[in-house]
């Protein structure tokens, strides 16, 4: 099984991505192609992201089960711990917390 989630990307990414995986909501497509198509389609992503960001996950034959690439800026980051990809936050900027804390108190 393959899953691609795409945010902020560009329609022409969607739509090249549409026309090989079903697109379930919008920006989560999934479909079940081998490696080769796999990695084929991750080099359009690369190639087309711009602003955005990507991930890929599939499954594999691992203690996990699975694997996953990212693209673009995110708060979350793969980290290697001991041979098992795990995610880590990049912890916020003091003025996106007090922004968000005054969006939350207006509501």
């Amino acid at each position: 099984m393959l899953v691609i989630v795409l945010e902020n990307a560009p329609a022409r990414l969607r739509g090249r991505l549409a026309v090989w995986l079903l697109e379930v909501q919008a920006g989560v497509y999934i479909a079940d192609f081998s490696q080769k198509v796999r990695e084929m389609l991750w080099l359009q992503i690369v190639d087309g992201i711009e602003d955005g960001t990507a991930i890929m996950a599939w499954g594999k034959n691992n203690e996990a089960g699975y694997d996953f690439v990212t693209i673009g800026m995110n708060r979350r980051v793969p980290v290697d711990f001991a041979g098992i990809q795990l995610i880590s936050f990049i912890p916020q900027k003091p003025d996106q917390l007090h922004a968000e804390k005054l969006i939350t108190e207006e509501r």
